[in-house]
């Protein structure tokens, strides 16, 4: 454990909380698997757009299994699957057999079927008992935001993306030369009357060359990884780090550990805050609701959030197999509407399409755009293809609140 340094002048005048959120990196085999089945994914839909793609990937020493079903117009090429499978593998940074784990000499096990007919008729339009496109399966979805953030994200998840985000850049510029592709992040934030007050704590875990020693590993994974992400007004004498507190971690990846598709979807999403459904996103294609209306649901609140309606926003959607539309829409500002929660939901439901169908064209999902998903969070990310984090609806959701 090692304390930070400087003066302390972060003091709270009631009861503070402390709230925890964590990352991973893009090396970590949980996260290896969800990128291996959104590179999947995308190549389905680049061929064919209407594609339907349910990939699960499983990894462990020596081998990547693939399971799942497909259904597309063009004929599935295993030859070409297995090439992206090891070009994501090399794209992590596992091209190395002394890593344990490498893209050239792992074994894929290939085990896609296709897409069950009773699953299909209930999504495609005019085929099941209802005659519009349906959701692919029942559930329900969350998304949330914050004003904490200029992401609109919780404090501890957006900080703990940004140090695994910033642990790839110093591993690919070669700025930290021993640092191997997996690792893990987490951050503690302190609040006070709700809002972030300090950060209290963060643990880094990184994978590294054998060479290097821990005082080594410490002194440059504080200096060069943790404090240039920092908000500098949040840092003071009293934060505490932890950084690779085994004091060892050579052995990584999936010869350290099993990865599995889906495992980390406290990460994908808020990091604890706010509720989830349940539901993994990687590897879907958009007629799946855990995907596209948890989507929807960021948007909404997203958009909620930078209009002024809350300080914090949380919407639940949930659906029926085969069903168009929702069976419910929750609105949840956690005490902060500027309006009833109740005119909130009305607004809500009226200028938001929120049918499996309408939320693919509104969001264009129909598109190979989610590999870059599949590691850094799914969130509050302002990149070109996330459109579920546009910002286009502030001003009708003001005009129909009443506000100027």
């Amino acid at each position: 454990m090692v304390k930070g340094r400087g003066i302390s002048n972060h003091f709270c005048d009631t009861t503070s909380y402390l709230f925890t959120s964590e990352s991973v990196a893009m090396g970590h085999p949980d996260k290896m698997a969800d990128q291996i089945s959104d590179a999947i994914l995308d190549e389905m839909l680049r061929q064919d757009p209407k594609a339907r793609v349910a990939c699960e990937t499983l990894l462990t020493t020596g081998l990547v299994f693939i399971a799942g079903e497909i259904t597309s117009k063009k004929p599935i090429d295993v030859q070409h699957m297995q090439k992206v499978v090891r070009d994501t593998i090399h794209r992590v940074g596992y091209d190395d057999p002394r890593l344990g784990f490498d893209s050239q000499s792992c074994a894929i096990i290939n085990a896609i079927n296709r897409q069950s007919p009773d699953i299909s008729m209930g999504v495609t339009e005019g085929k099941g008992l209802h005659k519009e496109q349906g959701a692919g399966d029942q559930g329900l979805m969350f998304g949330y935001a914050t004003n904490e953030t200029s992401a609109y994200m919780p404090m501890p998840i957006y900080l703990a993306h940004k140090i695994t985000d910033r642990l790839a850049v110093m591993r690919q510029t070669k700025k930290l030369p021993w640092l191997r592709p997996d690792g893990k992040s987490q951050v503690t934030v302190e609040y006070c009357h709700g809002k972030p007050l300090r950060i209290h704590t963060v643990v880094v875990s990184t994978q590294h060359d054998a060479h290097v020693t821990h005082a080594e590993i410490e002194k440059a994974i504080i200096k060069h990884v943790i404090l240039p992400v920092l908000p500098k007004k949040l840092v003071d004498d009293r934060i505490i780090y932890h950084v690779n507190p085994t004091g060892r971690f050579v052995v990584g990846g999936p010869a350290g550990d099993c990865g599995l598709t889906g495992r980390k979807i406290i990460v994908d999403t808020y990091g604890g805050r706010g509720c989830h459904g349940g539901g993994a996103f990687s590897g879907k294609d958009p007629t799946k609701v855990d995907r596209t209306a948890s989507y929807m649901a960021r948007y909404i609140a997203k958009n909620v959030v930078a209009a002024g309606l809350a300080d914090s926003c949380e919407i639940q959607l949930a659906y029926a197999i085969g069903v168009a539309k929702p069976v419910s829409v929750l609105v949840n500002s956690e005490g902060t509407a500027k309006i009833s929660e109740t005119k909130l939901g009305e607004i809500v439901t009226k200028l938001f399409p929120l049918t499996p169908k309408e939320m693919v064209k509104h969001l264009k999902l129909e598109r190979p755009i989610f590999f870059e998903t599949s590691r850094g969070g799914h969130f509050g990310r302002n990149l070109p293809d996330f459109t579920w984090e546009k910002l286009d609806m502030v001003n009708k959701l003001r005009k129909e609140a009443g506000l100027k």
